[in-house]
């Protein structure tokens, strides 16, 4: 092995070295992409991949600067948002993206984006005319 060959592997040991826990926080992040409609916990994600809760926890927030929760929250915002866009009301894009109350589903929206669903909604509409 030459000189370069060798100090590539060092590097690469030493950047890529926990390619197992990154390889299972980008599986956890695509489970909740494809299953965000769900009943998503950690104690879910966490069994799919076969790793603590709280170290789960720990790496997401790492690596996605986020929490499960809060990048759930998010990816369900996000798909509200597409769901309103096409014409659902409130109430069913609230449930089509696995939120259990249309109360808190206007709170978390409003949060996130400045508006209520039902604002974002006609602003959307009325774009479209």
């Amino acid at each position: 092995m030459s000189f370069y060959q060798e100090k590539l592997k060092q590097v690469k040991e030493s950047v890529y070295k926990n390619q197992d826990q990154i390889d299972a926080v980008i599986a956890i992040k695509g489970y909740i992409d494809s299953y965000y409609e769900t009943n998503l916990n950690l104690d879910l994600l966490s069994e799919k991949q076969f790793i603590s809760k709280y170290h789960l926890l720990r790496l997401f927030k790492k690596y996605y600067g986020l929490t499960p929760r809060q990048y759930l929250i998010n990816k369900r915002i996000e798909k509200s948002k597409e769901h309103l866009i096409n014409g659902s009301t409130v109430t069913e894009s609230c449930f089509a993206v696995g939120f259990e109350s249309p109360g808190s589903f206007s709170t978390l929206f409003k949060t996130k984006t400045g508006k209520t669903p039902t604002q974002f909604r006609k602003e959307q509409l009325s774009r479209s005319k």
